[in-house]
């Protein structure tokens, strides 16, 4: 892995190789060694304080490690992150969700961003806003409060407004917080849709690791380091899932052919 010439190749999105990050005297990531090839979609799982937030943060390029190196669509994060070709949705706690402003509002934000001081947003500019909304279902909702969504339906939304810079790479910090297990499941499987429709790339944070296991690529389970990183129907080593977890945490991944699930 070391030396000075490039890992990417077509297939590779995101490399990280032998990262380092930390905060203060604090060493937050150590030696993370990940590949995230295009048109996937990876959860990264682990406990509150493993350091999920601040990986997701690096891949962007607003935290800087001290050791290693990270390559994003080819290039260094800083060339990348504000081009618009990733799509960053941080945690609910981060946002107002009682900011008033429409849910068309709330997309056309990304848009702005994009224009002059005194610019206002053309016809296609509205086009684009009103096909991000119908693209996760709430095309109906565009004139709405946004205050007044649910929580799985303001989700829908600024995965909209993080779609309306058209981008390669969509990145969410725990987007299924606060859903419940059916809300949950069916903003996972949106995403899924979202990923083939758009030819995205989707890294995902979540400390739910047996809800993401049905519709995600490979997982990765971090607390400090990487401890496994793979497919969700191999088996993750026990000793994996105790570094990560704590002792007695078993992986138990639901699917139609689970006795325990056929009448649910």
């Amino acid at each position: 892995m070391g030396g000075g010439s490039s890992l990417m190749n077509s297939d590779i999105a995101v490399l990280l190789d032998h990262v380092w990050v930390r905060y203060n005297s604090s060493v937050i990531l150590e030696d993370i060694i990940l590949h995230v090839r295009r048109e996937e979609i990876v959860s990264i799982v682990g406990p509150n304080g493993s350091g999920k937030t601040t990986l997701l943060k690096t891949i962007i390029g607003f935290t800087k490690p001290f050791r290693g190196r990270v390559e994003v669509l080819g290039t260094s994060p800083e060339k990348v992150k504000n081009t618009g070709r990733i799509g960053y949705l941080a945690q609910s706690s981060q946002y107002d969700a009682n900011f008033p402003v429409s849910v068309f509002d709330v997309v056309a934000m990304t848009r702005y961003s994009q224009k002059g001081f005194f610019e206002t947003l053309s016809g296609s500019d509205r086009k684009l806003i009103d096909a991000q909304l119908d693209k996760v279902e709430m095309g109906d909702f565009s004139e709405q409060h946004f205050g007044s969504l649910s929580g799985g339906q303001k989700q829908r939304v600024l995965i909209a407004r993080a779609l309306a810079l058209k981008p390669e790479i969509l990145i969410l910090d725990e987007p299924s917080t606060g859903l419940d297990s059916v809300a949950q499941d069916t903003f996972y499987h949106m995403l899924v849709r979202l990923r083939d429709e758009e030819h995205l790339t989707i890294i995902m944070v979540s400390h739910d690791i047996g809800g993401v296991s049905t519709v995600v690529d490979t997982v990765a389970c971090l607390k400090k380091k990487i401890h496994f990183h793979g497919k969700p129907s191999e088996c993750i080593p026990t000793e994996a899932l105790a570094r990560v977890f704590g002792k007695d945490v078993y992986f138990l991944k639901h699917d139609k052919n689970c006795e325990t699930c056929r009448d649910e």
